[in-house]
């Protein structure tokens, strides 16, 4: 099966890097799981809610630059937040931005703040 991005995954990839936005837009092209876009570029407004959560623990996240995404998986129409899933979507995202020669970082394989969601384009390769 083949799945697509619906309008609303498409609407936040608005402001994200060109790079990361050809990498995604493969990635569901060739993904054996269907998933969406969760949120691409975020505002200071929004880092800061969600710093206070403790849903993040920077306030200099690839999201304000537009260097970052969060994806999920959609099982039966709703997201998922089943972790083995994550694993699968990253292999996809990995393979596709091998593909699209772009280097690519998953916050799933952080050590210390595991976020299974997060992809980002690494500071390296892209500082802002």
């Amino acid at each position: 099966m083949s799945y697509a991005l619906g309008p609303r995954s498409l609407e936040r990839l608005v402001g994200v890097h060109p790079d990361l936005v050809r990498v995604v837009k493969r990635a569901i092209g060739e993904s054996p799981i269907d998933f969406t876009v969760l949120e691409g570029l975020r505002s200071r407004e929004r880092q800061t809610v969600l710093y206070a959560k403790g849903a993040t623990k920077t306030m200099n996240s690839r999201h304000l630059t537009g260097h970052a995404v969060d994806l999920a998986p959609v099982i039966a129409g709703q997201v998922s937040w089943d972790w083995p899933l994550y694993d699968k979507l990253a292999l996809t995202v990995f393979a596709a931005a091998k593909d699209e020669g772009v280097p690519i970082t998953w916050g799933g394989n952080w050590k210390t703040f595991r976020d299974g969601p997060h992809f980002e384009l690494p500071w390296e390769k892209y500082p802002k």
